[in-house]
């Protein structure tokens, strides 16, 4: 016997993974191979007693006659055996036995991995990796109930051309046997423990039915009837037998899309009592629990609202301890799930449930600097989702008692944040032994933990504030964090250049010190000194070529870092030395994608822009550092890209006075180097005219598009300097266009433009409003020269 099935498993193994041979076979032996397996399956009565080996070849066994199904000659051969197949072989693989039980107290995660499998969104006689007997004759059932027969069309059915009751209105094998054949095992009594023969085969029947989850979906009375009939009176059974419910909410979970409004309470009700299990004398109900969480998800996640909030986020946050891991880690998930939908109606109790389960998040942290466990990364998760929860109902300002009891709740949010990152950054730092190379605390969710940050940045009020929650140690940490952080692929981002932007607007409102430019000691292996922006820098720069989407924050942080930081604190040297490097990265990325206009240039060529307008001397030897012509093709994208024929063009008003006063200080650079007929100045000279007919046409609109999100510039950075920039961009731009008008030897408009100038100095202020006309008529002139 074990010869034999040492020798189907080398013919399944070739079967399962080398489909493509599959019609040969079938041609010759598939007959005998087919006999084969249907004989080793039979024999999956004796499965609890067999080793993981054996279990395999059963699984593969399963596998095969799948895959047979999915062919018209390979059906025809197993149809015949189908009845002999549900009823000696893949039903005894579905029932409860004395594995499962023995697994279920010993090794609960391997219980449900096997047991209630989450990957099996996908029935298919094509399915791979499911290595598990069960699995795979769960699959099996489910390609067997969907099938309606060999893929033919008889000679008959040729003939009545009109008559279309065959083929896509014939019942499948599912309706004729697998529900009739499941239908002859009763709901277990009560009192009927995992003894009992009828608990087993439920079992079985419970898990036949999670394998019908396609099945079913096309027939979703079928799915209301047996969930009613057949489901949820086990949840009313004493005692309840927790391997049934455990197996009873994973069907729920699979179903979700089939339940009617109107039975979703009673299922809620049902799940919730299954949450609240507590274990027996001698039997967990972790499984029960875990599944139950899990199902409960499902349905809030497809549109299901819990008809007391504030009731089950009670239940879940009582039901997190740093007692048990696996489960808690699985309570944070459906916690996160809960405040996403529920928003403003779990709003207030936001501060006390953040600070219960703060509590938990500091005891599971380890004490020593090792990556953090999972039941922790969910948890920071489940802040996050708090975070988002808590922003959106923010009160109006004229509402003044609710917009002060918010402050009250931000403000106590934003304190157990700061001791969550104590607990997480600063104590694993002074605990340190001095003899270890680095310092620093492990990156783990450094995207979550900087949303954490940036939260609290916002929040402070007061300098007493900051000294309370150890605001500059945090940042200090965090910045060294990213600084060496390089896991692009494997954890999100968005959360750390949104930190970076309020770091930023931090420094501006607290820091009157310039305590962010100062040099200081790091905590990693090489132990430089460096200040926070420069750490921060770091971060950025490499992000320029991680991603496109991080390619454009990374851009739009290039901006801030430039311009909003206060460098007159001794400090300029520090922002000249950012600019060449930012310069550099930019530059040397946008050469690698420059052989064809893409989306990516608008990003790039905008922030070498805002380097070059910091530093024109500086960027232009960074640009020609490599390439005599760096300056000219940078300058010739950058035409290109402000122009109106460019996609994604200019969209927000910032970008468009940003491209303008960067086009006009190059026209002057290119006539200074007396390149005044060549076609990049040509070009430049149209996109600056086409760029201020644009921003003419933004401001009368009032549309500040910010559709690509990160990818605009912050006009929020610069409110501030708005008068200052305007006058110096009308300057440059009136200079550069009297320049041109002087060179095209075009005197009236010359004449003109110096009188504007002129009257703009009487003035202090113009909008560049006036000189619209005489832009597009230039521009004409121009085109018509070239």
């Amino acid at each position: 016997m074990l010869i034999s099935m040492y020798i189907c498993l080398c013919c399944c193994s070739f079967l399962v993974y080398f489909p493509e041979c599959l019609l040969f076979i079938v041609l010759s032996q598939m007959p005998h191979i087919v006999n084969c397996v249907i004989r080793i399956s039979k024999q999956s009565i004796h499965l609890s007693k067999l080793n993981s080996l054996s279990d395999r070849i059963f699984s593969l066994t399963f596998d095969v006659i799948s895959r047979v199904l999915e062919t018209g000659p390979g059906w025809r051969l197993v149809s015949p055996h189908f009845s002999s197949l549900m009823d000696s072989a893949i039903f005894p693989a579905l029932a409860l036995n004395e594995k499962d039980i023995a697994e279920w107290e010993e090794d609960t995660d391997e219980y449900m991995r096997k047991n209630l499998p989450s990957e099996l969104d996908d029935i298919s006689g094509w399915a791979e990796d499911l290595f598990t007997a069960r699995k795979s004759a769960i699959n099996l059932l489910g390609v067997l109930a969907l099938s309606k027969g060999p893929p033919v069309v008889s000679a008959a059915s040729k003939r009545k051309k009109g008559d279309k009751s065959k083929g896509k209105g014939g019942s499948c094998i599912g309706e004729l046997l697998v529900i009739p054949f499941l239908s002859k095992f009763p709901v277990p009594s009560h009192g009927e423990d995992a003894s009992s023969k009828a608990v087993q085969n439920y079992f079985g029947v419970l898990m036949a039915y999670g394998g019908l989850q396609d099945f079913l979906s096309e027939r979703k009375d079928l799915a209301v009837t047996l969930i009613r009939n057949r489901i949820l009176p086990l949840y009313y059974l004493d005692p309840c037998s927790p391997y049934l419910i455990s197996t009873a909410n994973w069907i729920i979970g699979q179903l979700t899309l089939c339940l009617p409004e109107a039975m979703c309470t009673d299922i809620y009700n049902s799940l919730m009592k299954a949450l609240s299990m507590e274990d027996a004398e001698d039997v967990t109900c972790y499984p029960v629990r875990a599944s139950a969480s899990g199902a409960i998800a499902e349905l809030i996640e497809n549109g299901y609202a819990p008809p007391d909030w504030v009731a089950l986020l009670q239940v879940v946050v009582k039901r997190i301890s740093a007692e048990d891991e696996n489960e808690s880690a699985l309570l944070f998930q459906l916690l996160g799930t809960i405040v996403d939908a529920g928003q403003e109606k779990v709003a207030a109790h936001i501060p006390g449930t953040v600070s219960n389960i703060a509590n938990t998040i500091t005891n599971l942290l380890p004490s020593v600097p090792d990556p953090w466990p999972q039941v922790v990364e969910q948890g920071f998760a489940a802040l996050v989702a708090m975070v988002q929860a808590w922003d959106s109902p923010a009160p109006d300002e004229n509402k003044e008692h609710e917009k002060s009891a918010w402050q009250l709740g931000q403000t106590a949010i934003a304190q157990t944040f700061s001791t969550v990152l104590q607990k997480a950054w600063l104590l694993p730092v002074e605990q340190m032994e001095p003899t270890l190379d680095s310092a620093l605390p492990p990156p783990s969710c450094v995207n979550d933990a900087s949303v954490l940050l940036e939260f609290i940045l916002r929040s402070i009020t007061s300098m007493e504030e900051i000294t309370h929650m150890k605001v500059f140690e945090l940042v200090v940490i965090w910045a060294d964090i990213i600084a060496y952080w390089d896991s692009w692929e494997e954890e999100e981002d968005q959360g750390v250049f949104n930190a970076i932007k309020e770091a930023v607007s931090f420094h501006q409102r607290f820091d009157s010190s310039g305590f962010f430019l100062k040099m200081l000691p790091s905590q990693s292996a090489n132990g430089s000194q460096s200040s926070v922006i420069s750490r921060v820098s770091s971060f950025v720069t490499r992000a320029i070529a991680a991603y496109p989407s991080a390619t454009w924050r990374a851009c739009s942080c290039i901006h801030t870092l430039l311009h909003a930081p206060d460098f007159s604190l001794g400090a300029e040297d520090t922002r000249m030395t950012l600019a060449v490097t930012f310069g550099e990265a930019t530059f040397s990325y946008f050469k690698g994608v420059s052989d064809s206009p893409a989306g990516i240039w608008k990003p790039l060529l905008l922030a070498i822009s805002s380097c070059y307008i910091c530093y024109p001397d500086a960027i232009q030897q960074v640009l020609c550092k490599d390439d005599g012509n760096g300056y000219t093709a940078w300058a010739s994208a950058l035409a290109q890209v402000s122009s109106s024929s460019f996609t994604p063009g200019l969209s927000s008003e910032s970008e468009i006075k940003l491209a303008i006063l960067t086009l006009a200080t190059v026209i002057e650079r290119l006539l200074a180097l007396s390149m005044g007929g060549t076609k990049v100045l040509q070009d430049c000279y149209i996109s600056l005219m086409e760029s201020c007919i644009h921003l003419k046409d933004v401001q009368e609109d009032g549309d500040d598009d910010d559709g690509d999100g990160a990818e605009d510039l912050d006009d929020d950075d610069d409110e501030e300097d708005t008068d200052d920039d305007d006058e110096v961009m009308y300057h440059r731009t009136v200079f550069s266009i009297f320049s041109l008008s002087t060179l095209l030897e075009d005197r009236e408009h010359a004449i003109r433009i110096r009188r504007m100038m002129m009257c703009e100095k009487r003035q202090k202020r113009n909008s560049l409003q006036d000189m619209l006309l005489l832009l597009a008529s230039q521009s004409r002139l121009l085109r018509k020269e070239t």
